[in-house]
């Protein structure tokens, strides 16, 4: 399993993919979408660079348009749209150019690159671009899928290698997926960032917030006072104490 910090595209991916030449055919797309239960192929040239991805998005105009737009003159703003229904290779049907990402990339970005590009799959490219991988948002939601007890594990050993948190403090209980901090700790400021910080451990759903805090530092925060230790009883203002 990979270590929590490492979480990538590169561990959720599907390294096995079905992908077309730019001279691939029409049907032969089709074959293949159907076939493989696929909604998407990458074209590649020879050498394995990826030049775009054809969808069965890309495929519908034909379908919408038999007649090859020849009684449709208000497509002809349309360009795609007509290059689409009268393509008869990949070349002619791709999107293009396809949107990748590479496999060191977190998967929390692939996410927002699907998001921006509205798709719903990106192929996954070297240094040089050719084709290593694809990766889906099935893919990506994949981390939720993981056993309770591989979260909490996580959580665990984020806050004390990550933010140097005594484990004997804090303790987390995870049941499907929403983990729940009880404990001591310090600061309420403290306490924010390990509530902040299990929420960035693969796989949590949400977090639920019971730990308690020796100094609310929230408070010098909107007041701009802060007693200096635990125990003074003499205040001081932030803006004038020394630095």
């Amino acid at each position: 399993m990979p270590d929590m910090k490492r979480w990538r595209v590169v561990d959720v991916m599907t390294t096995a993919v079905v992908s077309v030449g730019a001279d691939t055919g029409y049907k032969r797309i089709a074959d293949l979408l159907v076939a493989r239960g696929i909604s998407a192929v990458p074209v590649v040239d020879p050498d394995g660079v990826v030049l775009g991805v054809v969808s069965e998005s890309d495929l519908l105009p034909k379908l919408n348009y038999p007649d090859r737009v020849g009684r449709h003159p208000l497509l002809s703003r349309r360009r795609d749209t007509i290059r689409r229904a009268l393509g008869d290779t990949a070349a002619d049907l791709m999107s293009s150019p396809a949107t990748t990402i590479r496999p060191d990339a977190s998967i929390a970005r692939a996410a927002r690159l699907m998001e921006a590009a509205r798709v719903k799959r990106l192929p996954v490219v070297d240094d040089a671009d050719r084709l290593v991988g694809i990766v889906s948002r099935r893919d990506l939601v994949r981390p939720y899928a993981r056993p309770d007890s591989d979260i909490r594990a996580d959580v665990i050993t984020h806050l004390v290698s990550g933010f140097w948190i005594d484990p004997s403090t804090v303790e987390a209980r995870v049941v499907a997926g929403v983990v729940t901090l009880t404990g001591h700790v310090d600061r309420t400021s403290t306490r924010h960032i390990v509530v902040n910080a299990t929420h960035t451990v693969p796989g949590v759903v949400d977090v639920v917030d019971q730990l308690t805090a020796d100094i609310d530092d929230d408070a010098a925060t909107r007041t701009g006072w802060y007693r200096g230790h635990l125990f003074s009883a003499e205040p001081r203002d932030i803006a004038r104490s020394p630095r």
